[in-house]
């Protein structure tokens, strides 16, 4: 290992895009979308199986079981699931981690079958593990392997297929729900798994880590379908010894994101991870339920429709992180995303009664807290250092998925009942904590090589 630290990845940064680029960022665009879909499915299949099962949920008051029950338990392995691949990518690789995850999608697409709502809990909770866990390994990945000039905008581009997710989601929940009950929103999880699965030919392992294991014949073999080739560092480069140095300090180990230097940016990750949970598994998660108890039927419809009128703008944000500032976009994005659930605390309910007001309000938490979260995932797997790299992007999604597991606990068990105007203010909270944070210990990551990022942030100390 100590060896192959002298290898410099620079000619990896400077590369041009090649196929193999770019036959990555489409297995990484389709294993994204796959992996947000059974998350998002949750909110569609409540409605349904509330029905089936007699759920307590605000479509039905007087029911025995809460309804919560269900997204708790997808969460809570989701969170699970983060931590776990997080170290598992820092061990095995990334390659091998991704893959393991994508055989989960395959196996738990059978929560379709289940024939009673314990055993829906249990194969949820299943799912919820190997969906934490693809996520976070894919954009470290992509983070280590795409040139830094190209880096930031298109994989904030790839993990935007959030928004393209929900929007699948939902067009399916809208075709297939009527014809085939809920049931088919899970089933269809197998053949999309095996879909992925045959894309694994286009997902090399990480030249970066294979650097920092030691192993640099492996390193030299990857990159050279890259289109670049390992040189030693003499030293001749500004920088290159320091960075080298900062490498050498760290550690395979969770400790490492709250030393001295890097603990400000965990904050970032944090505050902006439950923020984002908090929006997406309770104020989205409730969504359609809510809707429909105010008296829209066509909930799931409305919920398509904010999402594809926020799509567009998905390219916009790509373009403002790869070529405007990495650190103003979060910032940015995290200031609408509060602003517009402050909205729908002062409006409550009666918001749904201008719909104009309704889809203007919806967009930025549909499609912006999506996008927030793809940025967010692109800016840890940037922050942090090689060895902890999965750590960090696991910790992102664990947080995430934190604040939802927090929020769909309170409604499980009565403490806080689901109103839109209850939902969005305690998600706003935390986003108003991550503009705050993202303000002080923000970096800008924007064409910077991540050897310099990690030396920058471990000088702090």
């Amino acid at each position: 290992a100590a060896a192959a630290a002298r290898v410099r990845v620079r000619a990896l940064d400077d590369a041009p895009i090649t196929p193999t680029h770019i036959g990555l960022l489409l297995a990484m665009a389709v294993g994204v979308t796959i992996d947000i879909m059974k998350p998002t499915t949750l909110a569609f299949v409540v409605p349904g199986m509330t029905q089936e099962y007699g759920l307590k949920s605000p479509l039905n008051p007087t029911g025995a079981v809460p309804a919560a029950y269900l997204p708790l338990a997808g969460i809570t392995g989701t969170v699970l699931g983060s931590f776990l691949w997080g170290s598992l990518g820092d061990r095995i690789g990334r390659r091998a981690s991704i893959l393991f995850a994508g055989l989960t999608f395959i196996a738990t697409s059978i929560c379709g079958a289940m024939p009673a709502f314990s055993w829906n809990l249990v194969m949820c909770f299943l799912m919820g593990i190997g969906v934490g866990g693809m996520l976070p390994i894919a954009y470290a990945l992509m983070a280590e392997t795409i040139p830094a000039r190209h880096r930031g905008w298109l994989m904030v581009l790839i993990g935007s297929d959030v928004a393209g997710a929900y929007l699948i989601t939902s067009w399916l929940a809208v075709e297939l729900i009527p014809l085939y009950s809920w049931r088919m929103m899970w089933l269809i999880g197998a053949p999309t798994g095996v879909l992925f699965i045959l894309l694994n030919r286009w997902i090399p392992e990480s030249p970066r880590f294979l650097l920092a294991n030691g192993r640099a014949a492996e390193a030299r073999a990857v990159m050279a379908r890259y289109g670049a080739v390992l040189v030693k560092d003499a030293g001749e480069r500004p920088g290159a010894a320091a960075e080298r140095d900062a490498d050498a300090t760290v550690r395979n180990h969770w400790r490492e994101l709250v030393r001295p230097g890097v603990f400000g940016l965990t904050l970032v990750v944090a505050f902006l991870g439950i923020g984002s949970g908090l929006v997406l598994f309770g104020f989205n998660l409730w969504m359609p339920s809510n809707l429909r108890a105010l008296g829209f039927a066509e909930a799931d419809a409305m919920l398509r429709n904010a999402a594809l009128i926020g799509f567009p703008a998905t390219f916009v944000v790509a373009w403002l992180y790869g070529f405007w500032s990495s650190k103003k976009t979060v910032l940015t994005l995290t200031t609408l995303t509060a602003a517009a659930l402050l909205g729908f605390v002062v409006g409550g309910n009666d918001v749904v009664h201008n719909r104009t007001l309704l889809y203007a309000l919806l967009v930025v938490p549909i499609w912006g807290i999506n996008s927030l979260v793809a940025v967010l995932s692109v800016y840890s797997a940037e922050i942090y250092p090689t060895r902890v790299r999965s750590r960090g992007t696991g910790l992102a999604a664990g947080a995430s998925k934190a604040g939802g597991v927090l929020i769909i606990a309170l409604v499980a068990f009565g403490i806080a009942a689901p109103s839109i105007t209850g939902v969005a203010l305690i998600a706003a909270i935390p986003m108003l904590a991550a503009v705050a944070a993202v303000a002080m210990f923000g970096v800008e990551t924007r064409n910077r090589r991540l050897e310099e990022i990690t030396a920058e942030a471990l000088q702090r100390e």
